[in-house]
């Protein structure tokens, strides 16, 4: 009698895993009768035959790493897997990573591709444009998936702490609780792509990291993917200070939308001068958004349109 005890890979979504009333391992308990196997967690124990519980841990690794890759899992792809056969998701096309419960995360409009694409081949990537243009969501995305895969061991997001044309004032509580309203976006949009346990637990190890620019200084920042939000909001010193923070084996990101600087209008932003400074820089890649890209609501896009055509009108009028 042999006796296994499988640690599950953490990046695995387990409700997904196991399936609706535990759906998915009755079926793999179905294909591999002979094997008794015991499921909590992230843990999975295998009983039997020696011979037969190394055939089952075999499935169970296919069936992981399946999960993993798409975070969907159905009984027939279990039965495939079983069966050694190639199983094709139906969401191929321009999908990035899986969210919560299987929600395919996909790279929706031509620039959100040129994103994805342009991150395998850059270490630093500008993506400027509009609100609601997928800028930041693209982004983080990417940032999942390559924590996923084990590419990176962090991930790493930033926001300088700059009010939109309006003063917060005192907030109370520790520090945790006065820079969370300016870095809530961040939460929102990973809240989509992981399970919230699995989010708490990555944010507790420090795996994920979320702060405001300031928290940057001195720091080297290596095996991760980094991101700079609303970048037009920082200054010149202060997006040299982010630039000049990566390290080995790292990804940086920078988004932000030149139309929405809060900065005094006496500050040039650091992100348009890094643009005129480093878009000729190899690896280096700038992806410019526009309102084609946008994916909110589409008064969203009307909005946009109307607030630019004022503003032409009136740099013809001066």
């Amino acid at each position: 009698m042999a006796e296994k005890i499988i640690e599950l890979n953490e990046a695995l979504d387990t409700a997904v895993f196991y399936g609706v009333n535990n759906q998915n391992m009755l079926c793999l308990k179905n294909l591999h009768p002979e094997v008794r196997i015991v499921a909590r967690g992230y843990q999975v124990k295998l009983s039997g035959n020696e011979q037969r519980v190394d055939k089952c841990e075999q499935s169970l690794r296919r069936i992981e790493q399946f999960c993993v890759e798409h975070g969907s899992l159905t009984e027939a792809q279990v039965a495939d897997l079983v069966g050694g056969l190639q199983v094709e998701h139906p969401h191929a096309d321009n999908l990035i990573t899986y969210g919560v419960s299987g929600k395919p995360i996909q790279a929706r409009t031509h620039n959100q591709q040129l994103l994805v694409s342009s991150f395998d081949k850059n270490d630093l990537l500008f993506a400027i444009g509009p609100a609601g243009s997928g800028k930041t969501f693209t982004a983080i995305a990417l940032a999942v998936k390559a924590l996923k895969n084990k590419q990176v061991r962090k991930i790493i997001l930033s926001r300088p702490a700059v009010e939109a044309g309006e003063k917060l004032g005192f907030l109370p509580g520790d520090m945790r609780e006065k820079i969370d309203p300016y870095l809530q976006p961040l939460y929102d949009a990973l809240e989509e792509m992981l399970p919230q346990q699995k989010l708490t637990e990555y944010m507790e190890k420090g795996i994920i990291q979320i702060a405001p620019l300031a928290f940057m200084r001195g720091r080297t920042l290596s095996n991760a993917v980094v991101i700079l939000d609303e970048a037009q909001n920082t200054t010149i010193p202060q997006i040299k200070m982010f630039l000049t923070r990566l390290g080995m084996s790292a990804k940086m990101i920078v988004t932000g939308d030149l139309t929405q600087v809060d900065l005094p209008a006496s500050q040039k932003s650091g992100l348009r001068d890094a643009i005129e400074r480093l878009s000729d820089v190899q690896g280096i890649q700038v992806v410019n958004f526009d309102e084609k890209d946008i994916v909110r609501h589409p008064l969203v896009t009307r909005i946009i349109k109307a607030y630019d055509t004022a503003a032409i009108k009136q740099e013809t009028q001066q």
